[in-house]
């Protein structure tokens, strides 16, 4: 199973503040934890939303651009850590290890996503295309 456990924006991520040493170290030995137990398949952090931009559909319409900065910081995602582990328990306790996102003076929050598998799916055409691609992908890497 693989979940995404997602770290959420705050004022000073949003500001571009970059995280103390200390934190940073914190992070590091967090991830090679994460990467010796062999459930890590990858990680960032996020610049702030003032360098990003968000798409926008409508019904019958051309997509739109919207640049950031994005002014409400409520559900922005500050960075990531993509994980492969056997239970939804295991993940939750992955997530309960972390350092605190934001340091140790700071609020913060680890939102826990499990990713859809393809198997989680209703067998189509389209699923298996998407079986051939995803054969393709893990191929090439």
């Amino acid at each position: 199973m693989r979940f995404m456990m997602i770290v959420k924006a705050n004022k000073d991520s949003e500001a571009g503040v970059m995280p103390e040493e200390k934190m940073i170290a914190a992070m590091t030995r967090y991830n090679e934890e994460l990467a010796k137990a062999g459930v890590l398949l990858d990680l960032a952090g996020l610049q702030p939303s003032s360098k990003g931009a968000r798409i926008k559909f409508a019904p019958g319409g051309k997509p739109t651009v919207v640049d950031g900065p994005f002014t409400v910081t409520a559900g922005l995602v500050a960075g990531y850590w993509l994980i492969q582990v056997k239970s939804r328990e295991e993940a939750i306790e992955w997530a309960k290890r972390a350092p605190a996102p934001h340091g140790p003076g700071a609020e913060a929050e680890i939102e826990l996503r499990q990713l859809f598998e393809l198997d989680d799916f209703a067998p189509s055409p389209a699923i298996d295309e998407a079986r051939k691609l995803e054969t393709e992908l893990v191929r090439k890497k």
